[in-house]
């Protein structure tokens, strides 16, 4: 059996329903396309609903037929959702959470609550947040989950509170603001600005530049026009980045929480005197999607006032 899905409100999921129209579509449907859409490939979501491709395959059909719009591209080995997959993902989840909870209330609460972060978490706070966690929560497992989406798990309702850099692309969500994280240029160990005690974006200019283009806080508009590094290096995640950085292929910028998080000894994090900070940010569904979630939101701002 696929895991709960868990995310959004009744509203959503009365929208869904309604707009669906149950007497063909069922939650089946609803499930099979999540599972789609998190896998990526076919052949892994069948396997995970423990149904055959083709059984699957129809019954993305039917759900496509009957909404009027494709929500994948086939297209490619690897599937990808279309402009309205993405949009139908959200309300889709949010439906699977609110027929669940309205079903059985108290389910979500032997689950663990679930924080979702792209590279970072809470950067030098997060090991203090888990273990004051274990202490206050020990019947509740603190589960974070590294994944690779700007919205960190919440546009797919994979987590229960996401940890944003920036402002969130996820409508219909909650945010309140955590910290302000300065930022650091990260340099080879055996580059000539290694040794430096501080640096300048002008220092950056004429080095490559590793840009993460999908859940990276840097684009080249920190830079004026006139004065942007000429060659990027674009990169998907945060050990790619790394990667090329150690090699001496390019520098990167990047906020603190990378320098707490990522530790290498062949990357030096020389601070940036200026760079503006980047803003850390909590982001999570109403209702909530734990009845944990007031807790961990409340644990966290304690955990960085402190």
């Amino acid at each position: 059996m696929t895991s709960p899905q868990r995310g959004g409100g009744a509203g959503h999921a009365s929208g869904l329903l309604k707009a669906a129209g149950m007497a063909t579509i069922e939650l089946r449907h609803l499930r099979g396309f999540l599972a789609i859409a998190e896998e990526g490939n076919l052949t892994r979501a069948a396997a995970r609903l423990h149904l055959t491709q083709p059984a699957l395959t129809r019954t993305l059909q039917q759900l496509e037929a009957h909404l009027g719009a494709r929500l994948v591209d086939r297209s490619t080995h690897h599937l990808a959702l279309t402009p309205a997959g993405h949009e139908f993902r959200r309300n889709a989840a949010a439906a699977i959470a609110a027929v669940e909870h309205a079903l059985d209330p108290d389910r979500s609460r032997g689950l663990p609550v679930r924080l979702g972060h792209a590279w970072s978490a809470l950067g030098a706070y997060t090991t203090s947040l888990q273990r004051r966690w274990k202490r206050a929560h020990p019947e509740t497992v603190l589960e974070l989950l590294r994944l690779n989406e700007r919205s960190a798990g919440l546009a797919s309702g994979t987590v229960d509170v996401a940890v944003l850099r920036g402002a969130p692309d996820v409508p219909g969500v909650v945010t309140a603001h955590l910290m302000r994280e300065p930022r650091f240029a990260a340099v080879a160990d055996d580059s000539p600005l290694a040794g430096r005690a501080s640096l300048t974006l002008a220092d950056l200019a004429a080095e490559p530049l590793a840009l993460n283009t999908v859940t990276g806080s840097t684009t080249l508009a920190l830079w004026p026009p006139d004065a942007a590094p000429s060659h990027v290096v674009p990169v998907k995640n945060t050990d790619d980045w790394l990667s090329v950085i150690i090699a001496g292929d390019a520098v990167g910028v990047t906020p603190a929480g990378t320098a707490a998080m990522h530790p290498n000894p062949a990357v030096q994090y020389v601070p940036l005197t200026d760079a503006p900070p980047v803003d850390v940010i909590l982001a999570w569904r109403e209702p909530f999607t734990h009845p944990a979630v007031p807790d961990l939101l409340r644990l966290a701002h304690d955990v960085v006032k402190r």
